[in-house]
């Protein structure tokens, strides 16, 4: 009898030990709504979060501590502020803004560089056709958050941009938009007149580049959206789509 019961408690120990090991190679990611309540964030930021679905769309990115991140288009800074929160101080955040920028903007992004949670933020003012710094390479994550449509509306070759991002992502390294959607099959004009574009479009030009389409994140559509009036001041819920690609 004792010997059963020492197989029995080796086989338990065992198990125990297998558990221990797999939660060691699968850690738990980071949690996402500490991240967004931490008390030193802004009013006017907690309620973006509420618009953006931000503890779903950080999730959705897999950002992780650690991490070197870019984000495109970063405007006055709340969605690089997210992501310099969610890498840490170990990990590093790159803000691009193109230097057409408006003047507000970049004013706000400037005053937000200040706070403590930017620590890990450098600032990239560089063009759209030309967003990475130099010598910056093997990032794990890049995020281009409601900016690809107005890239769209100007003279921007976005095929050199997307495969600046490409190049500058490791293998197996990953790109998260979001944007405003159009009506499907709309021309790349709508973002002028709607500032939105089809997502079909931007699918399109980030795989003639070399990404790999992931899924969706659906968190953020809205089907009773008509697509056919300009996004600022809507009175209803504007339909957002959000996409992953990962580099092969």
């Amino acid at each position: 009898m004792r010997g059963k019961t020492g197989f029995t408690l080796s086989l338990v120990a065992l198990a125990l030990t297998l558990a221990v090991s797999a939660q060691a190679a699968s850690p738990k990611g980071p949690d996402y709504n500490a991240l967004l309540a931490q008390p030193d964030r802004t009013d006017a930021d907690k309620q973006n979060d509420q618009r953006r679905h931000a503890a779903e769309l950080l999730a959705f990115t897999g950002c992780r501590p650690g991490m070197k991140e870019l984000d495109m288009g970063a405007d006055a800074g709340y969605s690089t502020e997210l992501m310099a929160r969610c890498v840490g101080p170990k990990g590093k955040v790159y803000a691009q803004n193109d230097p057409a920028t408006p003047q507000k903007p970049m004013d706000a992004f400037k005053a937000r560089m200040e706070r403590p949670a930017m620590k890990n933020v450098v600032a990239d003012v560089q063009p759209f056709e030309t967003p990475i710094p130099t010598g910056v390479k093997n990032l794990d994550l890049v995020t281009f958050f409601f900016a690809y449509h107005d890239v769209a509306n100007t003279p921007t070759d976005r095929g050199k941009m997307d495969k600046a991002m490409f190049n500058a992502l490791k293998k197996g390294g990953t790109l998260v938009i979001a944007d405003y959607a159009a009506a499907p099959g709309a021309p790349a004009t709508t973002s002028k007149q709607y500032h939105r574009l089809d997502q079909a479009i931007e699918k399109r030009e980030l795989e003639a580049a070399g990404f790999k389409y992931v899924g969706d994140g659906n968190f953020l559509r809205q089907p009773s959206d008509t697509h056919d009036f300009i996004i600022f001041g809507a009175k209803q819920p504007i339909d957002i789509f959000v996409m992953k690609f990962r580099k092969p």
